[in-house]
This record gives C-alpha cells, sequence and structure tokens, in this order.
C-alpha cells in the first residue's frame, strides 16, 4: 500500500453540495472523491477514500492506514477538529505522514472553529481553498513520497 492515500472524511462531509453550500459550495462529496483520484492518478497513487459520521470508525482507519503501509492520509475531520482528543491522540500514534483538509477557512469562522486539536501533530494543514484542498494535499504527499517516478 505504499502508493495509497487514504482520505478520510468526518461527520455531514455526506452532505456536502446542499449543507450550506454559502460557506462550503456546491461540489458534492462524489466530486471530492473523483478530484482525489484525478489528482492521485497523476501520480501514480491509488485512494481509498471514506467518509463516516462516527468517530471512533476515523480512528479504526487511521489506524488501518498506517497497519497497511499508506504512504499518506487526508483528512477532513469536520467538527471533530475542534472536539476530538481521540483524533489527534490516533494521528499522532501513526508515522504516516497526515495533512488536515478543511473546506473553508476554519480561522476566518467562529471562534469555537479555529482550534485545531490536529493541526499540531499533522505534516500540514490547509483550509480555505474550497474542494481544490483535496487536490493540493495529494500533491504535497506525492511531493514527500520518498524518490521515485512521478508523471506530473
Amino acid at each position: 500500500m505504499a502508493t495509497t492515500v487514504y482520505v478520510l472524511n468526518g461527520p455531514n462531509l455526506n452532505l456536502l453540495g446542499t449543507r450550506e453550500p454559502e460557506i462550503y459550495g456546491r461540489a458534492t462529496l462524489i466530486d471530492v472523491e473523483k478530484l482525489c483520484r484525478e489528482t492521485a492518478k497523476h501520480h501514480r497513487i491509488e485512494v481509498e477514500f471514506r467518509q463516516t459520521n462516527h468517530e471512533g470508525q476515523m480512528v479504526d482507519w487511521i489506524h488501518e492506514a498506517a497497519a497497511e503501509g499508506a504512504m499518506g492520509m487526508v483528512i477532513n475531520p469536520g467538527a471533530y477538529t475542534h472536539t476530538s482528543i481521540a483524533l489527534r491522540d490516533a494521528v499522532a500514534a501513526v508515522s504516516v505522514p497526515v495533512i488536515e483538509v478543511h473546506i473553508s477557512n476554519i480561522f476566518a469562522r467562529e471562534s469555537f472553529r479555529r482550534k485545531s486539536h490536529i493541526a499540531s501533530v499533522a505534516k500540514a494543514s490547509l483550509c480555505g481553498f474550497g474542494i481544490n484542498g483535496y487536490a493540493l494535499a495529494i500533491e504535497g504527499l506525492a511531493k514527500l513520497a520518498p524518490a521515485r517516478k512521478r508523471t506530473a
């Protein structure tokens, strides 16, 4: 799995396209998945794309990505960003590089959204680029990968 990136999406991201489109846009989670797969294809990277509304499931997937030897993870923890010590500890416990992604700029929103428990243990954080943040995160992981042939 050294050429696989796990893209993990947290609560309410299944509602993209209809949930607060003035904040999150009209793109759906299917659109996000398509963008991730297209971006990864340029680097001969496979994508394991998932979404859950359950915190423990995300923790299990983080552990799975490490156990499977994934080259990296892109995580949009949704509201768990601001509340979950369990997700923070799971990211800290694995040696897989993690890029935290948020569609909106969490620092320009409500004060409770400005704290990320994930940022301090992630390799990088991206926010405010819309769904393009996912593509940027995959590009970043491709650049971090050990020397190997890339097509882009």
